[in-house]
C-alpha cells in the first residue's frame, strides 16, 4: 500500500513539476470546482489527468494495484467513469483496503474495467437517451440521460466531458460494482 501511494505521489509530483495545471470550466461558467481541471484540456492521458487532479487518489492507487495505469495511459480511445475519492470513501469500511491486497487483484481489475467503455462517448452523444453500454469488463452499464442529471447505473455524473489525449472522463459520485 505504501509503495502504491509513493508511486502516485511521485507521478503527481512529476506532472506538477512539468507544469501541468488544470483549470475548471464546468458548463461554461468560471466558478472553481473541487475537481479542478478544464473540460477542454487535452494535454494529458486519462491517467495523467487523474493523477494531477488530486480528487482521484484512491482511483489512481487502485489502477496501480491492478496494473492498469499503463493501459489507461495507452492510445485508447477510452471513456472512463471516474469515481472521486469521496465515492470510494462511501464504500463499506475496509472494502478499498481489501481490494488493494494482491490476492484480490482480479476482483479489483473487474471493478475498474467496469468503469471503462471502448471509444469516446461525449455527453452530447447520449443526451435525451436511455441505453445500455458494454464495458471493457464485459458487462453492460445502464445509462440514463433523459432527466436533469445523467445516471450510470446508480451513480450520478457530476462532471462530464473532461477531454484527455486518449479519451474522455466523466466524473461520477459512486463506485460502480458489477453484479
Amino acid at each position: 500500500m505504501k509503495k502504491i501511494k509513493t508511486l502516485a505521489i511521485a507521478i503527481a509530483s512529476s506532472l506538477a513539476l512539468s507544469g501541468m495545471a488544470f483549470a475548471h470550466n464546468h458548463g461554461g461558467n468560471k466558478e472553481s470546482s473541487s475537481y479542478g481541471y478544464s473540460k477542454e484540456e487535452t494535454a494529458g492521458t486519462i491517467t495523467e489527468i487523474a493523477v494531477a487532479n488530486g480528487s482521484f487518489e484512491t482511483l489512481v492507487a487502485a489502477l496501480s494495484a491492478a496494473e492498469l495505469v499503463e493501459v489507461l495511459s495507452g492510445e485508447g480511445p477510452f471513456t472512463v467513469f471516474a469515481p472521486t475519492d469521496e465515492a470510494f470513501a462511501a464504500l463499506p469500511e475496509g472494502t478499498v483496503a481489501s481490494l488493494l491486497e494482491p490476492e484480490n487483484r482480479d476482483q479489483l481489475t473487474a471493478i475498474l474495467t467496469y468503469h471503462v467503455i471502448s471509444g469516446v462517448v461525449m455527453s452530447a452523444d447520449i443526451a435525451g437517451k436511455e441505453l445500455s453500454a458494454e464495458t471493457v469488463e464485459g458487462r453492460s452499464l445502464n445509462v440514463n440521460a433523459t432527466g436533469d442529471s445523467v445516471m450510470i447505473n446508480n451513480a450520478t455524473v457530476v462532471m462530464a466531458d473532461v477531454k484527455a489525449s486518449n479519451g474522455v472522463i466523466h466524473v461520477i459520485d459512486t463506485v460502480l460494482i458489477p453484479e
